[in-house]
Order: C-alpha cells, then structure tokens, then sequence
C-alpha cells in the first residue's frame, strides 16, 4: 500500500502511454510542484462522477500512476507537463485535503507479462504505427514495440476514439491478447457509426 496524490481525468492513461496536460488549478500546480522535487509519481483515474475542474470528482479504482517526464510553460501562460504512465493500481481509499487534492491509498496491480503480437493483429499495429508517426509531440516519446500484444493494445486503447468505460475495461483487463480481441471489434463499431 502507498499514499498517492490523484488527478482525476475525462481521460485513461495505461502503463507505457504518455499523456500531455495543461495545469492550471492551484491545487495541482502544487502536486506537480512536489511530485517534480521529489521525482515521486502521482495516480491518473478515470473520473466515474464530478467535473474535472473545480470540483470533488469520484474515481475508478483502477488508475495508472505516472511520472512527470517534462514540462514547459505554454504559450497561454499555463503549465504543460507531459507524465509517462508506468503501473496500475487498484484505489482502497480516498479523501480530500485542505486545498482539495483527492489522496488516495493505492496497491499496485501489475500489468501482464508481455506476449507477442499474434499475425491476426498485424493490421492494428501498422495502423498504430501510422498513427504514431502522424502525431504531434510529446507522441514521440513512445518506444515503439509494435511486436507486443500488450503494448500494441494499450496505445490503440488510448489513442482511439473509444468511449471512456470501455477504455477503462481495457484497463483493468488481465490478458493482453483478450484486450486486443475486445479493441477489434470496439473499432469495427466505430466504423459502423455514420
């Protein structure tokens, strides 16, 4: 068990994945403050009721933590940094400070071992990899291991246009290859919409 700051997000991040945000909320300038002299990670969780801005949201108790891998002061004013997801954990409890940041105590859940990509998936990983390519920093801070199921699975999971519930099953899922299964048939339905 470890105590975690939480940033609860209209957004999944899995392990491995990278995610740029815009700080601009007291509170979290001040975790991103502590978390970059510290070197520590902070916990990214679905929001599962609330508003993401100025609010108490609820959270999914699967989120990944990540670690601040840069930052830079954008052209609005704001603080951008960019997290670099690493491990899943499971959230037993919450509660809200003074200043409002959601704390969490979390266990780690580890993610699968890696699998290779079966042939049946080569089509989704050249279609990540051109989605890669075609991606604005900070994308290219992403490895690529286009020859692992879990992998493969968890960028197209994030960067699809797939509804926030089924990103977060594909989170909480154990078994790279049934992830890829469920991916597939999440984006042939997206190709039924008009």
């Amino acid at each position: 068990m470890m105590e975690l700051p939480l940033f609860p997000l209209n957004t999944v991040l899995f392990p491995g994945g990278v995610l740029p945000l815009r700080i601009f909320e007291t509170r979290y300038i001040d975790m991103v403050r502590q978390c970059m002299r510290t070197e520590s990670p902070f916990g990214v969780c679905l929001i599962r009721e609330g508003p993401e801005v100025a609010g108490a949201a609820q959270v999914h108790t699967m989120g990944t933590w990540g670690r601040i891998v840069d930052w830079d002061r954008r052209a609005d004013g704001l603080l951008g940094i960019t997290v670099m997801g690493e491990s899943r954990f499971r959230v037993e409890t919450t509660w809200a400070r003074k200043d409002r940041l959601l704390m969490g105590e979390v266990e780690a859940v580890e993610w699968p071992p890696e699998v290779g990509l079966p042939e049946e998936f080569l089509p989704l990983s050249g279609l990540l990899q051109r989605l890669v390519e075609q991606l604005p920093p900070p994308y290219g801070l992403l490895h690529g291991h286009y020859d692992q199921a879990g992998w493969v699975g968890a960028r197209l999971a994030e960067l699809m246009p797939l509804d926030l519930k089924e990103k977060q099953a594909m989170l909480e899922m154990d078994d790279h290859l049934a992830r890829l299964f469920r991916l597939r048939d999440a984006m042939m339905g997206l190709q039924l919409q008009p």
